[in-house]
């Protein structure tokens, strides 16, 4: 089971933070920046710990070094996923 989710990423915002839908990416903020991968493991740490499983369970699969990024998690599909982060038609 497969969950995957279109993520925009903001770095160096002092602290790891779900901001909220655009359309149908979910914004999230991170403290780290946006150099040598850093704020790649600052959202998936930070997603890992809110969606209550170990990192290995969350990958980037696309957009490494871009804003946009397209996040995989195993272990929750794409409902159980939304849910738990309070998409746009559970919230």
């Amino acid at each position: 089971m497969m969950g995957r989710l279109k993520v925009r990423v903001i770095p160096g915002a002092g602290r790891f933070e779900i901001a909220g839908w655009q359309g149908d990416a979910l914004r999230i903020r991170v403290a780290e920046p946006a150099r040598a991968g850093r704020a790649n493991a600052g959202l998936i740490r930070g997603l890992a710990r809110t969606l209550g499983l170990p990192e290995s369970a969350v990958a980037i699969r696309r957009g490494h070094a871009a804003r946009i990024k397209l996040v995989e998690v195993t272990g929750l599909d794409d409902a159980e996923l939304l849910r738990r982060l309070g998409g746009p038609e559970h919230g």
